[in-house]
This record gives structure tokens, sequence and C-alpha cells, in this order.
């Protein structure tokens, strides 16, 4: 199974850090972001990586390089600028290939033990997606879990985190170009193809200098 890492972004609110460094480079626990997830996949199994990059792209491929560093090897699908999360994907497509694949978010931190998807079943058109526990900057949540099924929004809520298991069905007949993946779900939603469950372990969405600082404040109590 292959793996994509989203790492595009221009991590705006992240600014000034990502001025001249690309968010996803930009280090927790002494090590970049990026490099968390190239490990943790790598730890749990997968070795065919294809990262997105945009953004200051080319620092993002000479950190890479092919990936060998760290036993794995890595494409890249190159954007001329960000395309979002589901258009980044549409556009990797042809890398990706033609089973289900495993897509992380660049700018999370989430130790998520990975090799759980490589046994997990996969129907055409459908997604699973990692959720979980609302953190402060989204106290509503995204969605909702019943019986395994994501839902719309219920009384008890949900955020996606980033980490996700789509079958290459579930973008099929896209067009090129910008495109969230909100609409995606919203219609898989209606369709029974999205399925989902919730992880209680370390998350953090890295939008902002503070959840670095904080972030970095806790590797560094918990590798102390």
């Amino acid at each position: 199974m292959k793996a994509m890492i989203l790492a595009a972004g221009q991590g705006k609110r992240m600014r000034p850090l990502t001025d001249e460094i690309p968010k996803p480079l930009l280090t927790a626990g002494g090590i970049s972001l990026l490099e968390h997830h190239i490990i943790n996949l790598r730890d749990a199994g997968f070795t065919e990586l294809i990262v997105n990059a945009a953004y200051l792209g080319s620092q993002i491929q000479d950190f890479c390089g092919d990936g060998s560093r760290w036993g794995v090897n890595i494409a890249f699908s190159m954007e001329s600028e960000p395309l979002e999360t589901a258009g980044g994907v549409v556009h990797a497509l042809s890398l990706l290939g033609g089973e289900p694949f495993l897509v992380v978010n660049g700018d999370i931190f989430c130790p998520y033990p990975f090799a759980e998807f490589l046994g997990l079943a996969m129907g055409s058109g459908a997604a699973h997606l990692i959720m979980v526990p609302n953190p402060g900057h989204n106290a509503c949540g995204d969605f909702s879990l019943s019986e395994g099924r994501v839902t719309q929004p219920l009384s008890e809520t949900w955020t996606f985190s980033g980490i996700g298991l789509y079958h290459p069905q579930f973008f099929a007949d896209l067009p090129p170009g910008k495109r969230p993946l909100k609409p995606l779900f919203d219609a898989a939603i209606r369709e029974g193809r999205l399925s989902g469950q919730l992880w209680h372990g370390r998350w953090t969405d890295v939008g902002t200098p503070e959840r670095l600082y904080l972030l970095n404040d806790v590797l560094a109590g918990a590798f102390s």
C-alpha cells in the first residue's frame, strides 16, 4: 500500500516561522514534522511514499531526496500552486496507482499505528477516516460516528484528524485544479461510502506557532 504525505500548503497562520521554510519542515522534538511521518510510516511497513509540494517545494525535495536514508522510496507530486487536499490527491493519482492508499496531512503530529490500515478492506469509491476528540480550536467538531460510519454532526462530534484511507475511485472523474475534501465527504456520507474510527492517542494540528511551541514542550517532557 502506498502513502501520501500532504506538504504543499503555504502555512500562512504559521508566519513568520514559514516565511523561509515550509511548514512540514518545522521541527517538533528536534525532528521535522515531515520526518516524523516518514519514520512512522516506514516503521508501519509503508515503503512507497508520495509527497506533494508547492510552497518552497524545492526545500521539501532537497530534504527528502529519494527517501533512501530512511529505507523508503519517495516520489514527488509537484504543484505550481497549492491545490488543497482533494486537488492535491487528484494531481497525484497517477503516482498513487489503482489500489487503496493512505493520505496524511503533513502539518499534524500523530504517532498513529499506521499498520492497522494494511489489513483494512476498502470498497470501491469508499474512504475511511481517523477521527480525534475535538481540540479547543475546533470545539464544535466536524462529523459524528455511528456504528463505524461517519455522519453529519449529531449530538456527539469529533474532528477529522487529517489521516484517511481512500480508494482511488473516491476521486474518480474529478477535474484537475484546486479542490477541498469537505464536499467529497458530504457526498460520500449521503451515499454511505464514508467509514471511520476514533483515535484517542496524541494528536496535534500544528496550525499556529503557539501550538508548535506547546508541542515541543510536551515532547521535551516526554523524552526527558
